[in-house]
């Protein structure tokens, strides 16, 4: 009986010992009031190491011939190195007649007409200084003209090519009204009109 008892004994100190235990976690619980602690966010999916982007090679386009020739360089237009190379021809006052420097100039001037603006159709523009009326430097500078032009004439240039316009002291090549301004003036231009 008293071994009865005692295991009795043992059995309920066993049990209140697990009872205790276990009421020791029921009384764990959390504090009200104290600030709820936000979840831990998920960890953001790391995306697998991109792998290095392969180069290709660029296939080969074709380059449109417009596009090459709006970024070549400009050239001049033929007509204007043509009016470049026909240099101009001064006169002394008051006189249409053709200095040596003059003739050696036409010459020149001949040479390119027949070599290398073989079709080119030239303009003889006579002018004068500002001195004089303006019937009187119209007619001067017709007859500067017409001297050029009968001298590139006879160094083979075809008359059908040339033509004369005189316009007098209408379009100084220096505005300026000093002497060396009116030298400048007294001339011969060869433009090409086609």
């Amino acid at each position: 009986m008293r071994t009865g008892t005692y295991g009795l004994v043992v059995l309920f100190c066993s049990a209140l010992m697990v009872a205790g235990g276990c009421a020791k976690k029921e009384m764990v619980k959390p504090e009200e009031g104290a600030p709820m602690v936000a979840p831990a966010p998920a960890p953001t999916p790391v995306p697998p190491p991109a792998t290095p982007a392969k180069e290709e090679p660029m296939a080969a386009q074709p380059v449109s011939e417009v596009a090459v020739k709006a970024e070549a360089p400009q050239e001049p237009a033929k007509a204007e190195v043509a009016e470049a190379s026909l240099e101009r021809i001064f006169f002394d006052f008051d006189s249409y007649i053709l200095s040596q420097p003059a003739r050696d100039i036409l010459y020149r001037n001949a040479e390119v007409l027949l070599k290398k603006q073989t079709a080119a159709k030239i303009s003889l523009e006579g002018h004068c200084d500002e001195r004089g009326s303006d019937e009187y430097n119209l007619a001067l500078g017709e007859k500067r003209a017409k001297a050029a032009q009968d001298y590139l004439v006879t160094l083979g240039v075809a008359a059908e090519r040339l033509s004369v316009i005189s316009y007098g002291k209408e379009k100084p090549l220096d505005p300026a009204h000093t002497e060396e301004a009116w030298a400048k003036n007294r001339r011969v231009e060869f433009v090409i009109v086609k």
